[in-house]
């Protein structure tokens, strides 16, 4: 580990991002921005869902949108956000997009996606969507992906500052900690730690350590 990784300015900090000063803002989120984008689009999709499809039909495009989800979160996190970039460029992109938050993994303001990031990911998922589903089909798939999204975003934030009172709770949090302060090549899921088990990175399969 890390000896700086300790220190209190280290975890609490929120350092600039970019010269910028509208850049810098957009780049801080508080942690209810996301249900209040995000929320109403929600119901809006499983409003049109059961007008459009059986309610079993819609439950089960539902769930598949949200298993989507957590395989994104999943391999997101893994490939795209401990992905080593060569050259000054590289880290630089490397360290907006995620290093940040391991270096300052307690900023309140960087605990769920920006919109800058959120609004791109869940408009590409409904343009990869939408050929696989069809035109009815894909909105209580995308409705899925999209409460995925959401409920990945609060649980990131409650395994930093909540003090978890279930099992479950406790179980994600603990994870999350160790993918930060023990092993950043493990618990690369957030919200379904069943991959990191189905995958091999579960944190009793890898050997600990901080690179």
């Amino acid at each position: 580990m890390d000896e700086h990784i300790d220190s209190p300015a280290r975890l609490e900090g929120s350092p600039r991002l970019f010269e910028n000063a509208l850049l810098d803002k957009l780049s801080r989120v508080h942690h209810t921005v996301p249900l209040f984008v995000y929320v109403p689009i929600l119901l809006a999709l499983t409003f049109f869902s059961l007008r459009l499809l059986a309610w079993p039909t819609a439950f089960v495009g539902l769930v598949a949108g949200y298993l989507v989800w957590t395989l994104v979160e999943y391999f997101g996190h893994r490939y795209l956000f401990h992905l080593d970039l060569p050259g000054r460029v590289g880290a630089r992109v490397h360290y907006l997009i995620h290093g940040v938050h391991h270096d300052h993994p307690n900023d309140r303001l960087r605990l769920v996606m920006p919109l800058l990031l959120s609004l791109p990911i869940v408009t590409i998922a409904f343009a990869v969507l939408r050929p696989l589903c069809g035109p009815n089909l894909v909105l209580a798939v995308w409705d899925g992906f999209i409460a995925g999204y959401v409920g990945y975003d609060m649980v990131h934030y409650y395994v930093h500052h909540a003090r978890p009172r279930t099992k479950f709770g406790r179980l994600l949090q603990q994870r999350h900690l160790s993918h930060h302060f023990r092993n950043n090549t493990s618990c690369f899921a957030v919200s379904a730690p069943w991959w990191d088990e189905i995958f091999g990175t579960g944190p009793s399969r890898v050997p600990a350590k901080i690179r």
